[in-house]
């Protein structure tokens, strides 16, 4: 038997279950009792106690070859060598007696970029997980595939806090001097995802790329766009329009040349997905997707995807070529237009407005939204967040190196720039209402070809940034926020509020107070 794991000391006495195809992980996945079928042939499965992201339990490994290229502070926590070659014996140990499952696959299309992964698996299911939302290799590519950086994902395995120096019983471990990401006690598959988009944050900045926390997709003319934003934003359900080629949903490169996926699936949320608002996902549920605590019906086995009860944060993964439209290639030229994504949970953001690339970049580093519930452990209801590059908990460099790619791409490719907001109007959250995904992707596509531009603008007196006061597709009286309100001078006193946490919280940031005149301006007296 070939051995594919020796070399992390890994010396199991069962099988290494070696790059099986989704048919048979779901097999074995099954007789193992790791979830059930859903009517749809989609995999379902529940990852108990942790239904999402645990930021408190993620680690940077803090060794003398990293120390002064990340930016450390409360999203990115060190551990020595220490604590991680203890959990790393713990694992070894953990897994010694379990049969493993091993995918080899690529982060990145673009073969100059392209990052060779090897994940180990406790369970078939996660090992489904990767292999549909990683690039799989070709038969060819697989020989003699030498791995570059190592995942180890041990679930069933739960750490003590007293003696093992972590936070819980959950671990996640990024150690880019040793090549290798070690997770503990969760059965949540984003943490391999993410931890795989920080180790390409981490590296790809040296090889003059841009990684970026977007989706991207391009129209039948050739022009691309990319849709930055964080989880719960929109960036899947809108990247996935019928009328353009999907690039991918939500990791991305931006070198010299073009853009590139990072990825070969998508991870979309399930919470609410309906048919008719988001088709192309909807139908990409099927035999070979993985569904993450979605709620199906025992008996007939129908998803109810409005049923939050186990999470807010139902996901399904699923292969990229699922959705019909979406590039084979996962390559496409320098993008013509940028969209920033919020969800606003103030209900005060304008529902769209056009940037300039100063205030493209004012908004890059502050990078505004609302957590959404499920999003991360512990988070119920939507909480105001300023998210730097719109990917902090990804982000391991300063954020002066993000913005500094984001400003030179922008520049040279004179590359439009606006700010839609998919979040709350009418009132905050609990109040108001969210905005509905067709005026959405009527504003999205007003941006890409060119219709907002015909447009008149505005300028907004607190957010200081440029409404238009048509829109095809959307009514007039919806594109002001403060029309939407009842009470015009409550939303005045929200959206100062608003304002002066913006002002606030790019204080934190040096060398960049020029753009500061970009951003809202803080109207104290009215808050």
């Amino acid at each position: 038997m070939t051995d594919y794991i020796s070399y992390t000391g890994i010396s199991t006495t069962k099988t290494q279950q070696y790059q099986l195809s989704p048919a048979r992980l779901i097999e074995i996945a099954l007789q193992q009792g790791e979830g059930r079928l859903a009517d749809t042939g989609a995999f379902v499965v529940e990852t108990g106690h942790y239904t999402g992201r645990s930021p408190n339990d993620r680690f940077i490994v803090d060794t003398p070859e990293v120390h002064s290229t990340i930016d450390w502070g409360t999203v990115n926590k060190p551990i020595s060598t220490d604590v991680f070659d203890r959990v790393y014996q713990k694992v070894q140990r953990y897994l010694a007696d379990k049969d493993l499952y091993v995918f080899d696959g690529f982060a990145g299309a673009d073969a100059r970029y392209a990052l060779k992964v090897r994940f180990i698996n406790e369970l078939a299911s996660q090992n489904l997980f990767v292999h549909q939302l990683f690039i799989r290799p070709s038969a060819e590519q697989l020989q003699g595939f030498a791995p570059e950086f190592t995942v180890i994902s041990a679930p069933g395995l739960e750490l003590d806090p007293k003696t093992d120096g972590v936070n819980s019983e959950a671990g996640i471990l990024l150690n880019f001097e040793r090549k290798m990401i070690l997770i503990a006690a969760t059965h949540y598959c984003g943490e391999m995802k993410k931890g795989i988009f920080s180790t390409m944050n981490y590296w790809m900045p040296e090889r003059n790329v841009f990684p970026m926390h977007c989706s991207a997709n391009v129209g039948h003319d050739g022009k691309s766009a990319l849709f930055f934003g964080l989880s719960g934003t929109g960036k899947t359900t809108l990247s996935a329009d019928p009328e353009r080629i999907l690039i991918g949903d939500d990791e991305h490169g931006w070198s010299q040349d073009g853009i590139f996926n990072f990825e070969g699936g998508c991870y979309a949320k399930a919470i609410k997905l309906s048919q008719k608002n988001e088709p192309e996902i909807w139908d990409a549920i099927r035999f070979g997707s993985i569904c993450e605590n979605v709620v199906i019906d025992p008996i007939s086995r129908v998803a109810n995807y409005d049923d939050g009860s186990l999470t807010e944060n139902s996901r399904v993964g699923y292969p990229i070529h699922y959705i019909p439209n979406a590039s084979p290639s996962g390559m496409a030229p320098h993008p013509s237009t940028i969209i920033f994504l919020t969800a606003d949970a103030f209900g005060v953001m304008p529902p769209v407005a056009k940037l300039t690339d100063a205030q493209a970049q004012y908004h890059f580093i502050s990078g505004y939204t609302s957590k959404l519930a499920g999003t991360e452990r512990g988070i119920v209801d939507p909480v105001a967040a300023f998210s730097t590059c719109f990917g902090a908990p990804f982000m391991p460099r300063n954020p002066s190196v993000y913005a500094e790619l984001l400003k030179d791409r922008i520049n040279h490719h004179k590359v439009n720039v606006y700010l839609i907001n998919t979040g709350w109007m009418g009132g905050p959250y609990g109040v108001g209402s969210r905005i509905s995904i067709p005026y959405t992707r009527a504003m999205v596509t007003a941006a890409l070809n060119g219709d907002l531009e015909k447009q008149p603008f505005e300028t907004h007196p607190i957010f200081n940034m440029a409404v238009p006061q048509s829109c095809p597709g959307v009514p007039s009286e919806l594109l002001n926020p403060r029309d939407a309100w009842k009470d015009a001078s409550a939303y005045d006193t929200a959206a100062a509020k608003l304002a002066a946490m913006f002002v606030e919280n790019f204080k934190q940031f040096k060398g960049v107070e020029q753009l500061v005149a970009a951003g809202p301006r803080a109207l104290v007296n009215s808050i």
